[in-house]
């Protein structure tokens, strides 16, 4: 389960969408609500849509939205037999599914919108008999066959894009072009999808005991790891990996401000680490100021040149700092060097 909000008021005064997906099946329902529903309502909807159609669910997965985790949302699950999880706010992959469909159905109401006009809310029941009737490579069907059985009857020819020849009233006529351009979006915002996934996936293995980063995601308003805002590193550790959890998940053996949290993360929220274990520096050796910047002393001045400008000449030494990282050069004007260093 999740919400869209913050969508255009429509005349019904709708302006959010309630989108409950079917683990199994992949099958969908689009509810059109409002933002400012309560969750009793919430909760009756739930039981007029749902459970008058499915029977009890076994288990809901969502993420920590406030309707969510409300009081009296948890007590009509508890009472209804229902377990609830949650997904952990750094892990947004609990929900996928939910999430995907949500850019599947944007992308279907938004072309509905622009070429057909009217309210979101008028195309929301033809945008869910598109989805729950299109193939789906997962379960090698439509939905709508997984979850009856039977394939669906429907004027609109399936197997082709493209429109049918079908003659019929007018109102089946309209219905029949909208289930088409739907279908057509539809098979676009997929495609899409798919190529943004195959051009970020790549075959990542490791070792038990390699040394790898953990991947921070900055996003506003959350803190992961001790880490807070958009200049924060992408990047913490590095941490060593314990054991492998299957084909795409490793255990960590993390620091001890970490101990709170899972301990297992999924390949795509690592990052092999390759810095050099030799040029690691004792925080004892270095002198930091207040600060908190490195104190590089000179140590000795290497060569002298004049810079020519049009009205004027300035003088510049080339200095031999006192670094950790090695041999450190840098041209420097010598007024300013004689005036730190007199």
């Amino acid at each position: 389960m999740d919400f869209i909000t913050k969508l255009p008021k429509s005349k019904s005064g709708n302006d959010t969408i309630w989108i409950i997906v079917d683990r199994l099946t992949k099958s969908a329902h689009f509810l059109a609500i409002r933002e400012d529903y309560s969750t009793e309502k919430l909760a009756k909807i739930y039981v007029d849509e749902i459970v008058a159609r499915h029977g009890v669910l076994v288990l809901i997965i969502s993420d920590r939205d406030r309707r969510f985790t409300s009081h009296c949302w948890q007590t009509v699950q508890k009472a209804l037999g229902t377990r609830l999880e949650m997904s952990t706010a750094y892990h947004p992959q609990t929900d996928g599914q939910s999430e995907h469909t949500i850019q599947t159905l944007e992308d279907m109401l938004r072309a509905c919108v622009i070429d057909f006009g009217g309210s979101w809310d008028v195309h929301l029941p033809l945008a869910e008999f598109s989805y729950n009737n299109s193939y789906h490579s997962s379960i090698k069907c439509a939905p709508f066959e997984a979850l009856y059985g039977r394939k669906c009857r429907s004027p609109v020819l399936w197997a082709e894009i493209g429109e049918s020849s079908l003659i019929g009233p007018e109102l089946v006529q309209e219905t029949t072009d909208k289930v088409v351009l739907i279908k057509e979006k539809l098979k676009a915002a997929r495609d899409r999808q798919k190529s943004y996934a195959d051009n970020r996936r790549k075959p990542l293995e490791f070792e038990v005991g390699d040394q790898v980063m953990l991947k921070v995601s900055p996003w506003k308003g959350v803190i992961h790891f001790g880490k807070k805002g958009k200049l924060a590193p992408r990047y913490v550790g590095p941490f060593e990996i314990l054991e492998r959890i299957g084909h795409v998940a490793y255990r960590l053996r993390l620091h001890k401000e970490l101990s709170e949290e899972h301990d297992t993360f999924h390949v795509s929220n690592l990052k092999k680490c390759l810095a050099d274990a030799s040029l690691y520096v004792p925080l004892g050796e270095i002198k930091v100021d207040k600060t908190l910047r490195f104190v590089e002393e000179p140590v000795e001045i290497m060569d002298r040149e004049v810079k020519s400008l049009k009205r004027s000449k300035i003088a510049l030494v080339k200095v031999c700092w006192n670094s950790k990282r090695g041999p450190d050069f840098t041209w420097e004007g010598e007024y300013y060097m004689k005036s730190k260093n007199p």
